[in-house]
């Protein structure tokens, strides 16, 4: 079974924030996230958009992945 995260490998904590650039989470979310109940992590993710707004983030782009074969 495959969890869903909204990371996209852009992993920084703005220390004014203390959210990361890239997702949004907190380091505690990270922390948990794998710990989390689907229902709890849908909640998450589903307040990352307006979390990262008010917090004046920008959206970030997934980091490009490597290519192999």
């Amino acid at each position: 079974m495959s969890i869903e995260t909204p990371c996209i490998a852009i992993c920084m904590m703005d220390p004014r924030t203390n959210l990361c650039f890239g997702c949004g989470r907190t380091l505690p979310e990270i922390a948990r996230w794998h710990r989390m109940e689907n229902a709890e992590r849908l909640s998450v993710m589903a307040e990352l958009p307006v979390r990262m707004e008010q917090a004046g983030l920008p959206r970030l782009e997934p980091a490009s992945r490597s290519k192999t074969g």
